[in-house]
């Protein structure tokens, strides 16, 4: 055998020793990885139905406890529809608000540099820090009697705090970084090339931002308006300490089921929480959707 046939022997049969040893690892290796990933799935699985599974359908059956009746006559209170009302009020307000809001900042902040660019994006981030409490006080201190703005107000007949306008405006500062938040990254991504281009070519600001800038960014202004509208309608500590929770007429349906929960009346605020349930289930199946086109 020559020194060359020799060498290729020797290469195959280290080859062949390396094919059997790792024959014999990756059943070793594997079975381990197998177990953490059944485990984690398992922890992840137990994890949500305690949390939220559970929760959720104890919900749904203590809201039907004492029969469809006692159901409908809770859903159909006029305190409820007067609190879903409001609800859809301060949601759709918050919304509507945010939406131009975040679509202006958003474009500011990645369109353009200037200086203080960075706190500007900063105190936009304060409503996620700040507690909402707080944010409510803040409100009162401003608008209420004893506010700084509280003598003008009274002077021309115009009432914020312990009325709907109050809610309002709690909601809109609670909510107001989801569409930002949502917008800015991909604004930032996309950079500015394209838009440069079309105005060098004598294409106006509105047919830009048509025709570029909003095809890029249409399923993440969809998924901000979600977020912000799954967070309107669940809004409790802002809108609880502005509201002045006057039955009727400044309580939203969270503040509904807080004050059924305390009149010891269980079954009613099972039930009118059961609104709120299902339209966090729409909120959900709507996300999914954006999700997967985005």
């Amino acid at each position: 055998m020559s020194k060359k046939q020799e060498k290729t022997f020797q290469q195959d049969m280290v080859g062949d020793g390396v094919h059997s040893i790792q024959k014999v690892i990756e059943p070793h290796q594997q079975e381990p990885n197998r177990i953490v990933k059944y485990a984690m799935i398992g922890v992840s699985v137990l994890f949500l139905f305690v949390m939220l599974v559970i929760p959720l359908a104890v919900v749904l059956v203590n809201a039907l406890s004492e029969g469809w009746a006692a159901y409908q006559e809770a859903v159909m209170d006029s305190y409820t529809i007067n609190a879903l009302q409001l609800t859809f009020l301060a949601t759709v307000s918050s919304v509507a608000v945010n939406t131009v809001f975040g679509l202006f900042a958003a474009y500011l902040l990645s369109k353009f540099y200037f200086r203080g660019r960075q706190v500007f994006a900063a105190l936009i981030d304060i409503p996620f820090s700040i507690s909402p409490v707080i944010a409510g006080l803040a409100f009162i201190l401003t608008f209420g009697n004893i506010g700084w703005m509280g003598d003008f107000l009274k002077a021309h007949n115009i009432k914020i705090v312990f009325a709907v306008p109050g809610v309002i405006l709690a909601t809109i500062f609670v909510t107001f970084p989801f569409v930002f938040r949502e917008l800015f990254p991909v604004m930032n991504a996309q950079g500015k090339d394209e838009e440069e281009a079309a105005a060098l070519m004598g294409a106006n600001g509105f047919t830009i931002f048509r025709r570029i800038t909003f095809p890029h960014i249409k399923w993440a202004l969809l998924y901000g308006i979600v977020l912000c509208a799954a967070r309107a309608m669940g809004e409790f500590g802002a809108v609880s300490v502005i509201s002045g929770h006057l039955r009727g007429k400044t309580n939203t349906l969270p503040l509904h089921v807080e004050i059924l929960y305390n009149e010891f009346n269980t079954t009613a605020s099972f039930a009118v929480s059961s609104i709120l349930v299902l339209m966090a289930m729409v909120i959900l199946i709507l996300r999914s959707l954006i999700e997967r086109k985005k």
